[in-house]
């Protein structure tokens, strides 16, 4: 599986940009609000991905944080729900607002995302406010996904492979540390 992908941004269609890695170029679908932040052709970027396998080919969807590409899989995890109407509501709601609206069984904000109707909108909420609850989010977990982003290139950097930078930054404590510490202490993983 493709977890992280790391590049230069060289085009652009509706909802997805080509990422330039090393000279290999990725079609990545991504949410509006990504796009918008993303959709810069020449910027450098690092994103958190998830591969389609399907019959008729493959499809990589990209998210600017981990917070929301483990919230795309477990969308998901619900009957009914594919990755076109995941990432409408990931366009229509930041991770964090969405994972309220959940918990909070606010049906009617979830029924007007494109494609989700109050049926669709009770199954997503009977099949995950639990689950979603026993997740605390909030900003600190945004900014530890970004912290996680920043080591993992600066290890890759250095010569590790994306694999062990993953390995690394998992040993990781979870509590917000400056960059610099996590670095040490990820370079420190790899001394056992």
């Amino acid at each position: 599986m493709i977890a992280t992908l790391r590049g230069r941004i060289v085009g652009h269609g509706k909802q997805s940009v080509i990422l330039d890695v090393n000279g290999v170029g990725f079609q990545v679908v991504l949410s509006a609000s990504d796009m918008d932040r993303f959709g810069e052709v020449g910027r450098e970027v690092t994103l958190f991905t998830h591969l389609q396998v399907r019959e008729d080919g493959l499809t990589l969807y990209g998210f600017s944080s981990e917070e929301a590409r483990a919230l795309f899989e477990l969308l998901l995890t619900v009957s009914g729900i594919g990755p076109k109407v995941a990432m409408a509501l990931l366009s229509a709601f930041s991770p964090d607002d969405l994972q309220k609206a959940l918990v909070q069984e606010d049906i009617g904000a979830l029924s007007r995302v494109p494609g989700i109707g109050p049926k669709t909108a009770r199954n997503l909420v009977f099949h995950l406010r639990d689950k979603i609850q026993t997740a605390p989010v909030g900003p600190s977990l945004a900014a530890l996904a970004e912290a996680d982003a920043e080591v993992i290139s600066a290890l890759t950097s250095l010569g590790y492979s994306v694999l062990e930078a993953q390995r690394a930054v998992q040993s990781l404590p979870r509590e917000e540390l400056p960059l610099e510490e996590r670095i040490r202490l990820a370079l420190a993983y790899f001394g056992r």
